[in-house]
């Protein structure tokens, strides 16, 4: 095991250069709330795509796939995970220019939402964004927290305070143009180190072919395409991770980021074909560890493979790797949760322009220190994030059955995701041990399925009984920049 005080002090050196690249790309750029949440219209195809990369790829993709291979469906179980993250962010390639198109001089999702629905099915969205990046916050803290844990003996609050503060610090101080300058950089240093350290570790396990070997003399079923815990974890998980990225802030800052439609279109794409392959490569450890009777929490499993086989340099460097993976993502969750605080809370509250900056630094403050503690409790990654995808699954279809038709309405929209929400909780296995007993067999495709299925239906049904009709063009009217000067 790698001496704790070395990594640590490694650990730290790396969140002070990118505090340091931060700080830097956002001196003197910071001056209002709108250029604190907001860099519109001014990234490039190259500049769009790192930032996507950098931060879809956060600590999650060294623990979730490797424990969905692990304990949750073997090799399809993976390519699922891989296929959902992927489709997530291709599909900001279709409802991105469509929602820029429509609201301009928008934010974010719950702008629209309050523009399409109204102020109810709004609050009800912001509930739901903010719970889901938290959860996302948590869950990366939780994992860097136990990844340095197995890797160097390191407690865990020390790790999580340590990223959390160090991150909190930029993001709190530069807003979304230090998220964006931080992500590029992160990206051209986590792209080749992933690499280095997969294919190295896959070379000292023996290679592809014998992770197959191995895993299947273990457990059979891990390899076998057609088995059914693998299909059903990959049907649940598309829809899961589908529905909660769509209502995920950080994607939408960058939807107004992006220079004109076609960068935003070709930013999503190219960051959804690399994080494809990215996702299977890294999910793959689960099998290998289970393959060589490695003992620990399958979230765990890559770095259990490392510690197991690989020098102290290389694991070292996982140790980096885990921290760059968990900053890029963190400083963007910090600062779309700022963002949503902006531009919602006048409209809530009646906040004027000049508290509005104070306020979104001290909101991204509270959520990085609540996530922090969370982060420090070691609870399951894969399992915070589900709990986070079943409410979203129960929003995503009335939230943009609003793009597509002129009779949905607030009312219906909020209804529909509240049944969806019920039914999918009532099937959802960690909320048995609070619900009554002699409920139908729980299980996650029905929680997930049931969820998208009814609230989909519920508000489709309304909107035709009330037979309303919504003017889309109204959408434009809608935004406006939030706490800006008249020169920005």
């Amino acid at each position: 095991m790698i001496e704790t005080r070395i990594t640590l002090g490694v650990v730290a050196g790396t969140l002070v250069i990118f505090a340091a690249v931060g700080g830097w790309a956002a001196r003197g750029r910071v001056e209002s709330v709108e250029s604190f949440v907001t860099a519109r219209d001014s990234l490039g195809t190259a500049a769009l795509t790192g930032t996507v990369i950098a931060s879809s790829m956060g600590a999650w993709i060294l623990f979730s796939p490797p424990e969905a291979g692990a304990a949750f469906g073997g090799a399809t179980a993976v390519v699922g995970y891989a296929a959902g993250s992927a489709l997530a962010l291709a599909a900001y390639a279709i409802v991105g220019p469509r929602i820029r198109g429509l609201l301009p001089a928008g934010h974010g999702i719950t702008e629209y939402a309050r523009a399409r629905y109204g102020d109810g099915f709004a609050a009800y969205v912001l509930f739901v964004s903010v719970g889901y990046m938290f959860v996302f916050l948590a869950a990366e803290f939780t994992g860097v927290a136990g990844a340095v844990a197995t890797l160097a003996g390191v407690p865990g609050w020390q790790t999580a305070t340590l990223v959390g503060g160090t991150v909190l610090a930029y993001t709190a101080y530069g807003g979304l143009r230090a998220s964006v300058a931080t992500d590029v950089l992160q990206t051209v240093l986590i792209l080749p180190l992933l690499a280095l350290v997969v294919g190295v570790a896959f070379v000292a396990v023996g290679g592809p072919t014998a992770v197959i070997r191995d895993a299947a003399a273990a457990n059979p079923s891990l390899v076998d395409p057609g088995y059914g815990p693998g299909l059903k974890f990959a049907a649940y998980v598309v829809v899961a991770i589908v529905s909660a990225e769509l209502l995920n802030q950080s994607w939408w800052q960058r939807v107004y980021a992006a220079r004109d439609e076609r960068t935003l279109q070709r930013g999503y794409l190219l960051g959804a074909l690399l994080v494809f392959p990215m996702v299977i490569a890294v999910g793959l450890f689960g099998l290998v560890a289970v393959g060589r009777g490695l003992e620990g929490s399958p979230s765990v499993s890559l770095f259990l493979v490392v510690k197991a086989v690989l020098p102290d340099v290389l694991v070292l460097g996982v140790a980096v790797l885990a921290t760059l993976l968990v900053a890029s993502s963190a400083d963007t969750l910090f600062n779309a949760i700022a963002s949503l605080v902006a531009v919602d809370l006048p409209k809530i509250a009646g906040l004027g322009k000049d508290d509005l900056t104070f306020v979104a630094r001290g909101a991204t403050a509270v959520v990085a220190v609540a996530a922090t503690v969370v982060g420090a409790q070691g609870y399951s990654v894969l399992t915070l994030f589900l709990l986070a995808d079943l409410l979203a699954a129960a929003t995503v279809v009335p939230l943009f059955h609003g793009l597509v038709s002129r009779r949905a309405w607030g009312g219906g929209a909020t209804v529909g995701s509240a049944a969806g929400l019920v039914v999918g909780i009532a099937f959802f296995p960690p909320a048995r041990t609070v619900l009554p007993v002699g409920l139908p067999a729980a299980s996650f495709l029905r929680a997930f399925g049931l969820a998208v299925l009814v609230s989909g239906v519920t508000c489709v049904l309304a909107a035709r009984v009330a037979d309303r009709r919504f003017d889309l063009d109204r959408l434009a009217a809608a935004g406006s920049r939030v706490g800006a000067r008249e020169s920005d």
